[in-house]
């Protein structure tokens, strides 16, 4: 089962650093670096709540989309490593923009 550890502090699927999403969606056309994917599925807490009961698996999420096409563990948008971390650089996260996969590694 796919763990996906998140640093994003202020997300609604994060719990003590687990991603509590149903599914989550790596994107990031052309990405050369970690810093050029994201998190889709990212959720700010103070708009969404908690939401870190919404897997369909009572656990945490096990669902790793990726549509980034450089990544070398993309594997028919599906990512092919069973743990990832998804991170961010801003303290106070606003946007999916401003998240990364830091598991990325370039083709």
């Amino acid at each position: 089962m796919a763990r996906i550890g998140c640093n994003v502090l202020n997300c609604s699927h994060n719990d003590a650093g687990v991603c509590y999403a149903n599914r989550i969606s790596i994107t990031g056309k052309k990405a050369h670096t970690s810093n050029h994917t994201c998190c889709s599925s990212f959720l700010d807490q103070s708009t969404y709540s908690n939401l870190t009961s919404n897997t369909c698996t009572n656990g945490s999420c096990d669902y790793i989309g990726c549509n980034v096409k450089t990544c070398a563990y993309n594997a028919g948008n599906v990512c092919s490593l069973n743990n990832i971390s998804v991170t961010s650089s801003a303290d106070s996260t606003n946007l999916y923009s401003e998240t990364y996969c830091s598991s990325f590694k370039c083709k």
